[in-house]
């Protein structure tokens, strides 16, 4: 078992992006925390992961802010939070930049993130320039240790095309999309207990002046060849502090991305490296 990192090594100081490590996290979205602070929404009102071509219709649902359990015991989660100053290529440019190294996880969100790990393959896959921006993360598996308000887990995310999702990919474009990052996940608190499976999509749309991530979780499930399976046995139910937990990180962890993401890229200049 990995170790739970909180500190930066002293080489990973001398770094010029360690400063975002340090600087202060911004402050969560108020708005999106009130919505949740409300409760939990009313599950007639979620999208069911086998409507997820749902996202690629114009506009919005009725609920983009909220958490539930559902009828059949698994849990759902969306949230929309908002990148100003973002560009659909620096999000494609994170999801590949970060996976290759600790402290670029680490400085994503301190206070839930303590470290990432991939394999030898997928890291030569992702520092081949000859690799599309999107084959970067999209078919590979990022390691994470995070704490996403139940305590510390460690996480095995692996990302999908958006095909793989179940999108219809003859709908798949611009302006109703501009790109997709979606996974299977597979996390175990460190303090013991089951496996729990779950389905992430981020829906990245452009917006004036920006992007928005149009996220949704179905814990519970995996996409299993194009389709929705749930995994968690009949009569077994999520608990809804795990809902609310992964609710209200998800705003605490873009909110800050969303504050640094646009200054790192351009520091970067958008290298993978």
């Amino acid at each position: 078992m990995r170790e739970l990192r909180t500190e930066l090594t002293l080489s990973e100081q001398r770094k010029t992006y360690s400063k975002y490590f340090y600087q202060p996290l911004a402050a969560p979205n108020l708005e999106l925390m009130e919505i949740l602070g409300q409760g939990p929404m009313d599950p007639a009102k979620a999208l069911m992961p086998e409507n997820i071509n749902e996202l690629l219709k114009p506009g919005y649902h009725e609920v983009e802010n909220g958490y539930c359990i559902l009828p059949n015991g698994a849990a759902y989660v969306a949230v929309n939070n908002k990148f100003p100053g973002a560009t659909v290529e620096m999000i494609n440019w994170w999801f590949a930049w970060h996976a290759l190294e600790d402290m670029r996880y680490m400085l994503w969100f301190r206070k839930g993130h303590y470290g990432i790990s991939i394999s030898d393959e997928d890291r030569a896959i992702i520092l081949d320039p000859a690799t599309p921006i999107l084959q970067k993360f999209q078919g590979r598996t990022h390691y994470v240790i995070e704490d996403t308000g139940t305590g510390p887990e460690d996480i095995q995310i692996s990302f999908l095309t958006p095909e793989e999702l179940g999108f219809d990919m003859t709908g798949f474009k611009s302006p109703v999309v501009a790109t997709v990052v979606g996974a299977n996940g597979i996390s175990q608190l460190r303090s013991g207990g089951p496996k729990a499976p779950a389905i992430m999509t981020h829906f990245v749309r452009e917006i004036p002046r920006g992007v928005e991530f149009r996220s949704r979780f179905w814990m519970g499930y995996h996409m299993v060849d194009k389709k929705p399976v749930k995994l968690i046995p009949g009569g077994i139910q999520i608990p809804i502090q795990a809902a609310k937990g992964l609710a209200f990180h998800n705003v605490e962890e873009y909110s800050n991305l969303a504050v640094i993401l646009p200054n790192l890229y351009k520091e970067m200049e958008g290298r993978i490296e």
